[in-house]
């Protein structure tokens, strides 16, 4: 079969596979037929697509994707990010670039694809924020499990919890009469220093999301909803995008979080299991986590949501009564996202700005 020149067909979409160094491009005419299989480095690939007429391009939602969909976006390009999981079916075979770039433009031709927003710089640097303060709290209790697991071993127990290791442990340091060895409580000094240090980081980020919240009008929208703080709204808006609209509503963004039942039904019968656990598990946990905050003060209240969570709890356990409050707050916070008109918890509604 005679091979087609590239040059006499013009690319309508281009699929590809995003690595550190090396990227492969898999470009297809209107008509669905291959006009470009190639290699790029990172910067070939730059200068390709800065000359590449006006196009769909496609590529998994991975590391650097949102940096590469907003530099193609200057190009004049349309770009559209894949989530991993939706272009793992049109694998064909064998598992190569090639192959991968390939089921990429294929998927990104589909009509009921579903596609991931692409995010701003400043949504990324929410995110890296909520990304770091996160690793340093992981590391705190870290340190703090450690603390307690030393000192166990020389017979000495500190209840559980972060609290109550920063107000006994200055005490053991200073009991020279405890059994502790020089050598160990030097070192015991050095971990609670650093463990000092791991709590003025935690602050450190707490004050930039909390200036963060207080200078964000989207944020401050959310924030009148019951159970989304100031870490619930902005990593909120980080993880959503810059168009809420890709989700039909709001129900669709609280299945994108895994808030929503699993369903295995076949032959008419229905069959709903515990909720998928799909998305970000930070931001779900959060929701979650905000949601048992209100669920602890519902009696005392009497608008339409906490009547409806106070039944809820008297019949359902209360994690699935959390869960259920969390998703909720998903539907709610898509419609103040999408409208821009803050919630009202006492009505119910939203209040016209």
């Amino acid at each position: 079969m005679k091979e087609h020149n590239s040059n006499e067909r013009v690319v309508k979409v281009v699929g590809i596979d995003l690595a550190k160094r090396s990227f492969h491009v898999y470009g297809v005419d209107e008509r669905g037929q291959r006009v470009i299989s190639k290699t790029f480095t990172r910067t070939r690939l730059s200068e390709f697509m800065a000359n590449l007429p006006a196009c769909t391009v496609a590529m998994e939602a991975c590391g650097s994707a949102h940096h590469w969909a907003r530099q193609f976006r200057g190009h004049g390009h349309e770009v559209r990010l894949i989530a991993p999981q939706f272009v793992k079916p049109f694998v064909k075979s064998n598992k190569n670039d090639a192959i991968d770039a390939e089921a990429i433009c294929e998927a990104a031709q589909r009509p009921n694809m579903r596609f991931v927003a692409v995010k701003s710089v400043e949504q990324q640097d929410i995110q890296a924020t909520h990304r770091m303060r996160s690793l340093v709290v992981e590391r705190r209790t870290a340190q703090v499990n450690q603390i307690r697991g030393l000192l166990l071993e020389y017979g000495i127990e500190i209840p559980q919890g972060r609290a109550a290791v920063g107000q006994h442990l200055p005490e053991i340091l200073d009991d020279l009469n405890n059994g502790l060895s020089e050598r160990f409580r030097a070192e015991l000094r050095e971990l609670a220093e650093e463990l000092r240090h791991l709590d003025e980081r935690v602050t450190h980020y707490d004050r930039q999301i909390e200036t963060l919240a207080e200078s964000h009008p989207q944020a401050q929208a959310l924030m009148t909803i019951p159970g989304l703080g100031a870490k619930g709204a902005t990593a909120l808006i980080a993880a959503v995008g810059e168009d809420p609209r890709l989700f039909k509503n709001g129900r669709g963004l609280a299945a994108w979080l895994g808030l929503v039942p699993r369903q295995h039904s076949t032959g008419g019968r229905d069959r709903l299991l515990g909720i998928s656990k799909r998305g970000d598990v930070y931001l779900r946990q959060l929701l979650i986590h905000g949601a048992r905050a209100v669920l602890r003060w519902v009696e005392r209240k009497d608008d339409a949501t906490s009547r409806w969570a106070t039944a809820l709890k008297a019949r359902r356990h209360p994690n699935v009564a959390a869960v259920a409050l969390a998703n909720k707050i998903a539907r709610i916070a898509y419609t103040v996202l999408t409208t821009g008109q803050p919630y009202d918890p006492a009505k119910g509604a939203f209040v016209k700005v």
